[in-house]
């Protein structure tokens, strides 16, 4: 299964692309969608989508993990990231899609084992998880790569789950 990850943002949205399978997880791409500074919001917000769509033709994901916006100090950056999240909601949606979200105390939790690490916390283990020679920058790339292993981890869960409910039912029965 492809996932991908995604930092929303408006002048920098971080993605991801990680393949989840029974032996592991692989990176497969990662990177960041930069629009031109000094553009109406509009027209960033095009780009975003544009550019995704791209990402999403060349990968081909069936599930998304997005990072949840939360309440900042700034509330008009607050405002056009939210802005950023609907548009990249909405290309994921149209693609077909399944779409995750999840809190940036989530995502730390699931890679850092801390809801509260700090971003440098975050690069140093994304580094590690997927044995890069440096940890990925800008911090927008290293926070997709973390939303799409806090996905991948929290499917397995599920899956795993699943397949220890119907051994038990299946030991029951026997």
């Amino acid at each position: 299964m492809k996932i991908i990850g995604i930092d929303p943002g408006t002048s920098i949205v971080g993605f991801s692309i990680i393949e989840a399978s029974k032996s592991g997880y692989e990176l497969l791409d990662y990177g960041c969608i930069k629009t031109k500074s000094g553009l109406p919001l509009e027209e960033k917000l095009t780009e975003i989508s544009r550019d995704l769509a791209r990402i999403i033709k060349e990968w081909k994901p069936t599930h998304a993990s997005i990072e949840k916006v939360f309440f900042s100090k700034n509330i008009k950056t607050a405002i056009s990231v939210a802005h950023s999240r609907g548009v990249i909601m909405e290309t994921l949606h149209k693609k077909g899609i399944g779409l995750y979200e999840f809190t940036p105390q989530q995502i730390k939790l699931s890679v850092c084992g801390y809801g509260k690490a700090g971003k440098e916390n975050v690069q140093k283990m994304i580094q590690i998880i997927f044995g890069l020679a440096s940890a990925p920058k800008p911090d927008d790339t290293s926070d997709a790569i973390a939303a799409s292993y806090c996905l991948a981890n929290s499917l397995k869960l599920k899956i795993d789950g699943i397949r220890a409910v119907y051994q038990r039912r299946k030991t029951d029965k026997s």
